[in-house]
């Protein structure tokens, strides 16, 4: 038995080194750089190096007593609240039309999951195209029901709503799967006795399938709030965090901070906020869950 451990720690010991070099190592030195002044440029800790730039908790004071923070958080936030129920709702209902036993539902779900296979950078300049204000698909297809569209990209009070209208578009079949997945797995001797007892679709739905889709639910939650806190590409190709500040975000205003301002001690200051963001909302999540997931016994 020994012996076999030795063996299967030469296995593991790769892993463990790329974990340690790409994962531990790089979240301690974002520590270290987030109390400096470092802009990126200089030789990092050279000799010297702390005594120069070093700048303690300066950062994250000036994060946090400033505007800017509270209302990036803000437009996140607002974005989080628009598309979590909504990617949900969406995620939900095709994961129902995609359990049914129909013919041809195998390749309604191989064109379903195509956006998923969609990189970001293509999908955002598609629709980036197509929310144009003046020549946009959407806007050309409103003007036919005789509806003025909006400006969408432009507009303070659309810009984010667009964003999530494509991020919900693009993420609700990857998400639909999961669900699908849960759905699949459910007894179908509940469904039997229901229809027995005569219930409805409706009923069965609301009364045997989200109960015991909740556990699938609760990750999804899980994987699109962390997710959603990480919003970035879209934003990037489609406003640039504008108009007017309206869709700035937390990792936009990261990536902003550290390779455009070449204030990367400043950018790995709010890398940190943002990850005990991320971690008492999860944390809040799973202390919830006991009073609405239910495991099927």
């Amino acid at each position: 038995m020994k012996k076999k451990g030795i063996n299967a720690l030469w296995f593991i010991i790769p892993s463990c080194l790329g974990f340690i070099i790409f994962y531990f190592v790089p979240m301690f030195l974002s520590i270290i750089i987030s109390l400096t002044d470092w802009n990126g440029l200089d030789m990092l800790f050279a000799p010297g190096f702390m005594s120069e730039h070093f700048v303690g908790l300066a950062n994250y004071t000036d994060i946090l007593k400033g505007k800017e923070f509270w209302q990036v958080l803000s437009n996140t936030l607002l974005f989080i609240v628009i598309y979590i129920p909504l990617m949900l709702a969406c995620s939900i209902g095709v994961a129902s039309l995609l359990a049914a036993k129909k013919k041809g539902i195998g390749v309604f779900r191989v064109l379903y999951y195509i956006p998923v296979l969609t990189s970001w950078v293509a999908a955002s300049l598609i629709w980036k195209s197509i929310l144009a204000p003046q020549f946009g698909a959407l806007n050309g297809i409103l003007e036919i029901f005789g509806i003025q569209g909006p400006g969408w990209l432009l507009d303070e009070k659309w810009a984010m709503p667009a964003i999530v209208l494509v991020s919900v578009w693009k993420d609700m079949s990857f998400f639909g799967l999961i669900l699908l997945s849960g759905m699949v797995g459910i007894n179908t001797s509940y469904y039997e006795a229901a229809q027995i007892d005569g219930a409805g679709r409706w009923k069965r739905f609301t009364k045997i399938t989200l109960p015991l889709l909740t556990p699938t639910i609760f990750y999804v939650l899980i994987v699109s709030l962390i997710n959603s806190f990480q919003l970035f590409t879209q934003i990037m190709i489609m406003t640039d965090g504008g108009p007017n500040g309206a869709t700035q975000v937390l990792v936009e205003r990261i990536y902003k901070y550290g390779f455009r301002y070449f204030k990367m001690g400043y950018a790995s200051a709010i890398s940190w906020l943002l990850f005990v963001i991320i971690m008492i909302c999860t944390a809040i999540q799973m202390r919830g869950q006991k009073r609405w997931v239910h495991y099927e016994v």
